[in-house]
């Protein structure tokens, strides 16, 4: 199985942070997950709130533990309170179904990591995600 190197992961958070700079977003938190649910790098901006890495990583963990997007993982906890509530529990707390944690796919379309942003409205940390996957030459599903 293919997993995220340290040099992309760094890659998504700088060029992610880069972008929200621009665009003038709120300071921002990102995490990026290795396939097996492994921190491979997180960076907090000046600014950001102390609890933002915690929000960041349940986003990443969320998203990488169900096999999908923050958007549609959002959609399902609606459609099925009960069932991701346990989860939730399960996790101990580090499960987050929002938008914000975006799935990591290679060229070959595997899976090789999460990444959740944090500290904006949920669509401008998706929008910082993105930017930093593509950057980093990935595929990103949100």
């Amino acid at each position: 199985m293919a997993s995220i190197t340290l040099e992309q992961a760094s890659k998504i958070i700088d060029a992610g942070l880069a972008f929200a700079r621009k665009s003038n977003f709120k300071p921002l938190c990102m995490v990026v997950l290795d396939d097996a649910g492994h921190t491979k790098a997180m960076k907090r901006e000046d600014g950001a709130n102390f609890f933002r890495p915690e929000i960041a990583l349940a986003k990443a963990y969320g998203s990488l533990a169900m096999g999908i997007g923050g958007v549609a993982l959002a959609q399902r906890f609606k459609d099925n309170p009960g069932f991701f509530t346990a989860l939730i529990a399960r996790a101990e707390g580090k499960f987050a179904p929002q938008q914000g944690g975006i799935i990591i796919k290679n060229a070959a379309g595997e899976i090789i990591g999460s990444v959740g942003i944090t500290g904006d409205a949920s669509q401008n940390d998706e929008k910082a995600g993105m930017a930093g996957i593509e950057a980093a030459g990935l595929k990103g599903e949100p």
